[in-house]
């Protein structure tokens, strides 16, 4: 269960941060804050970097569910090798994509970078889609033994 929740809110975050992402492309405001990792006024950021602040704090947030995310899955048990395949890769691309975010900012927002960031985060968005639907087809051990127990009721039943 608790694998079903974190993977859900893994995706739900880096949803939230594509769409953060888009709107910081589209408005122009990708070098409002023109240092990485932080903006020029440090971990507290001016009203002129908010919308840049927000995404990089969205994403580090979001980078750190996609680890998490990763050695839960890698940890359980009941994980098929398949969605273990997924979260590893997910696991991958996010750390690829923190890294190719500092280049696109040091970079100027230059066209390929920035399109290869987007392309790698359809990417990770996928493989979440798909640890995703792993973890759905976990049975749940509550489940499994409320099962159990009307089984055996019917069983016993004349």
């Amino acid at each position: 269960m608790f694998l079903k929740t974190l993977s859900f809110s893994t995706l739900s975050i880096l949803f939230v941060l594509i769409f953060i992402g888009g709107y910081v492309s589209a408005s122009g405001v990708g070098l409002s804050c023109p240092d990485w990792p932080l903006c020029p006024a440090g971990l507290v950021p001016l009203q002129d970097f908010i919308i840049e602040y927000f995404h990089r704090t969205i994403a580090a947030i979001t980078g750190l569910l996609v680890i998490v995310t990763m050695l839960f899955t890698l940890k359980s048990k009941q994980a098929p090798k398949e969605m273990k395949i997924a979260s590893i890769i997910a696991g991958a691309a996010v750390i690829a994509q923190i890294s190719l975010g500092a280049i696109v900012i040091l970079e100027r927002l230059h066209a390929h970078l920035v399109t290869l960031h987007l392309g790698i985060g359809i990417i990770l968005f996928s493989m979440l889609v798909l640890v995703n639907l792993y973890a759905r087809k976990i049975p749940d051990k509550n489940n499994n033994n409320a099962k159990a127990i009307s089984n055996l009721e019917k069983s016993t039943v004349p």
